[in-house]
């Protein structure tokens, strides 16, 4: 079968996984349910913790057995997880479900982009990744967009129908998976446990770009997903009418997908540090403006995110073995998450007794230090 179909069917299953429905009411849907934003974004952390405890053995796991087994059994937990939140309620429940969404997104992480590489690595078209990771992306980002318009209008009807449609269309994503073909480059580990130690070793002591890479990746990754999930608390305080919010996220996730389109135009040498600086300025300016004027701030790091998400992968793929990839990806995710686990918490609980404003600030500190610093140690390295 030709290799070449692959990067086609890993659009389509990009396009599918990220027909996110919910997304936009997601909030409000929890909140429909009797949970708090602290409940909320313990929920959130709780994702990302099982994201994170299963992220490198779930690399591995695609390291060995392919990563197509991997994007298939991960596809098939986050089935169950959505499938839990259409037919029962309450915070218990939820976290269940938040757990199998978790191991779910941990075998898909990294899986996808390492067959993509390695896809282009046999075909010899590996300087396209990229482009072609970039258009992936923009291709998430505007079905997100799509759905999220959606969503918004099947709220008004039934807070409940975006869910009980996400369900419907996480199993769509099952057969795709199914159809995929391993390349033959995805070179197989050794199969013990200690192979995991040595990459991991290996990334954080030995390869220093890697490292700050990875440190530099987790700043971003916080930054983003903390917007993602405040975004809804922001258009409530601002009062925001509940048939807009699909429609804002469409818009927030079109401007990603376009700069992620052409992310691969970006090449200055400096791009990390600019990012961070006009990220942290974001973040601030939006503090200072809980009104409909932030959401010019929430655009701005939308388009940031369409940038920064592409070109750090590449950076991180390039400087990566072919054998160790799909580790070293799920080491940057499992850092990333590992640290929203910890923040998104604090973060639901500043938001519950005080205000979004020092929740944007908080975030501005931290993402400054440490973006900032994994920029200038990458710049001087």
């Amino acid at each position: 079968m030709n290799l070449k179909h692959n990067i086609i069917k890993l659009y389509l299953l990009k396009a599918v996984k990220w027909f996110m429905i919910v997304m936009p009411i997601i909030v409000l849907f929890f909140e429909s349910k009797g949970l708090s934003l602290t409940q909320i974004m313990i929920l959130q952390g709780t994702y990302s913790l099982f994201v994170a405890l299963f992220e490198i053995p779930s690399g591995f796991f695609a390291d060995i057995y392919g990563r197509k087994n991997s994007l298939v059994i991960g596809s098939i937990f986050l089935f169950l997880g959505y499938l839990i939140f259409s037919f029962f309620s309450g915070f218990n429940e939820f976290l269940f479900a938040e757990i199998l969404l978790g191991i779910g997104g941990s075998l898909i992480s990294g899986a996808d982009s390492a067959i993509l590489y390695d896809t282009l690595l046999e075909i010899k078209e590996e300087d396209e990744y990229t482009k072609i990771e970039g258009r992936t992306y923009a291709i998430g980002n505007f079905s997100e967009g799509i759905a999220g318009v959606l969503g918004g209008f099947l709220a008004m009807t039934s807070i409940n129908m975006p869910v009980y449609i996400q369900t419907i269309v996480m199993f769509l994503s099952i057969p795709i998976a199914m159809t995929l073909v391993e390349p033959k480059s995805s070179y197989k580990l050794a199969k013990s446990f200690s192979s995991i130690i040595t990459v991991v070793k290996d990334t954080f002591i030995y390869q220093r770009k890697l490292r700050w890479y990875i440190v530099y990746s987790s700043s971003m990754g916080i930054a983003t997903l903390s917007i993602a999930w405040f975004v809804q608390p922001f258009l409530m305080e601002i009062d925001t009418p509940i048939i807009y919010y699909g429609i804002i996220w469409a818009f927030l996730n079109f401007t990603a997908g376009i700069t992620s389109y052409y992310s691969y135009l970006y090449n200055n040498h400096n791009l990390l540090i600019y990012i961070s600086l006009i990220m942290i300025t974001s973040l601030i300016l939006l503090g200072f403006n809980i009104s409909y004027y932030g959401l010019i701030f929430i655009i701005l790091i939308y388009l940031l995110r369409g940038i920064i998400t592409p070109k750090l992968r590449h950076l991180i793929n390039i400087n990566s073995t072919s054998e160790r990839r799909a580790t070293v990806l799920s080491l940057r995710s499992f850092v990333i998450r590992i640290s929203f686990a910890v923040i998104a918490p604090v973060l639901g609980y500043i938001s519950d007794s005080s205000d979004l404003s020092l929740v944007f600030y908080v975030l501005a500190s931290i993402v400054g230090f440490s973006s900032l610093l994994a920029a200038f140690k990458l710049k001087n390295n």
